[in-house]
């Protein structure tokens, strides 16, 4: 048992000898053609790898974004239908509070809401006047749903927002811009003519330019009731937070149901409402992101066949350059596997290197990349499923053309191969 395990290892040490070994020597021996040869493979595999990189690094830095607003965000607004437009107002069509107290007590899958409105309004800090700041009327649980903690004083109450109260939440943009003490909790400002108290300050949620975010400004934020109570002609929208994201069309026809039977619509109606959940924005990038990556892929795909394609013809040139030297070995003994083989690892070891060439040149410029001042992507790296792809499709490509030019060589006559000129 020992001398046959001892001579099948020294079959495989030789087999290994006269094919892989001297397969990588022939490549060696012709470095210059090697590497015209696996140009279209380095090209192939460093546009693999590179796109990859950079449709996962910008996959990663877009749902970034949508996790800084919330994953399991949903928006709900009036909305006039078109045909509709010459008898309905938009006033009609307000969202309302009781609307927003119907969907809270019966839609199972709403975990919290808060109703919103806006205007631009004057603010007054002594002799300091800010012009046309954004004051939005909340509820207290907008705390909850934006993530925005208080890190001065205290958020709003529901008592705030029942007794109509006169008080305010900023940033900290805003106490650099009204001049206001480091500590402005307890301060009175003027906004709109009115006198607000001061109870809190909440932390600057900084948003990127994609998200419609950018340099940081005033914020101010009043009790709903009380902004109504100043401007009762507002826009009113809702915002809410889902249990589970998950269930993203569940919530919609959960809502759905409620605002129409609300609102008295017939099965033909159109909606008078609309509505965005935040998880279908995320499922459709997704979906876009996955096309463009199978777009490119079949694109690059065919660079690399063409590479393979060139491989291909080299290889051929080779066995016919080499005709005389298979016959000497055919003559010697060789077995027309092992030439087979021999040929076959050859095309392999062309694709192989010309992967890991491609593969290197693809980190480079990935690494460059990250080295651009202002690069939107924060982070960029090759996703280990496209190095993967394109190392295990070079070496496809080098069985798939190296293959015919193999058995080509394995079938040569000795005889005729060593009276070739």
């Amino acid at each position: 048992m020992p001398k046959l395990l001892l001579s099948f290892i020294a079959f495989f040490f030789r087999l290994l000898w006269q094919t892989v070994f001297l397969a990588i020597g022939q490549v060696w021996a012709n470095k210059v053609r090697a590497v015209l040869t696996a140009l279209g493979i380095i090209i192939g595999v460093m546009g693999v790898t590179v796109v990859a990189a950079g449709l996962d690094g910008m996959q990663g830095y877009v749902l970034t974004q949508f996790e800084g607003i919330g994953a399991k965000k949903m928006w709900v607004w009036g909305n006039v239908p078109e045909d509709k437009r010459s008898v309905i107002s938009w006033t009609d069509v307000k969202i309302t509070t009781y609307e927003a107290n119907l969907i809270l007590e019966h839609a199972q899958t709403v975990e919290t809401l808060t109703p919103g409105c806006r205007a631009n309004w004057n603010v007054i800090n002594g002799k300091k006047v800010a012009q046309a700041v954004r004051v939005t009327g909340i509820w207290p649980s907008w705390h909850e749903i934006e993530n925005r903690q208080v890190i001065l004083g205290r958020p709003f109450s529901r008592i705030d927002d029942a007794e109509h109260r006169q008080v305010c939440l900023i940033n900290e943009q805003a106490i650099e811009e009204l001049d206001l003490d480091i500590d402005p909790v307890g301060d009175y400002i003027l906004v709109a003519g009115r006198r607000f108290l001061i109870v809190g300050v909440v932390e600057t949620k900084e948003l990127s330019p994609m998200m419609g975010g950018g340099q940081a400004r005033t914020e101010l934020y009043i009790p709903f009731s009380t902004h109504k109570m100043m401007n009762p002609y507002t826009w009113t929208d809702l915002t809410l937070q889902l249990k589970d994201p998950d269930k993203a069309d569940e919530a919609k026809g959960e809502i759905r149901f409620i605002l129409r039977n609300h609102r008295k619509l017939n099965p033909e109606d159109q909606d008078t409402f609309d509505m965005f959940v935040i998880q279908s924005a995320i499922e459709s990038f997704n979906s876009v992101a996955f096309v463009i990556s199978i777009i490119m892929s079949g694109v690059i795909g065919i660079s690399l066949l063409v590479g393979g394609i060139g491989i291909m013809n080299i290889m051929l040139v080779s066995v016919s350059e080499r005709t005389r030297e298979i016959g000497l070995r055919k003559a010697m003994g060789a077995k027309p596997p092992v030439i087979l083989l021999q040929f076959l690892v050859e095309a392999i070891v062309l694709c192989v290197v010309g992967g890991l060439v491609g593969l290197l040149f693809g980190n480079i410029l990935v690494a460059a990349a990250e080295l651009i001042p202002d690069f939107p992507l924060e982070s960029v790296s090759i996703p280990r499923w496209a190095i993967i792809l394109s190392l295990g499709f070079s070496a496809g490509v080098g069985i798939l053309f190296g293959m015919g030019p193999a058995i080509k060589a394995s079938m040569l006559n000795p005889i005729d191969a060593l009276r070739h000129e």
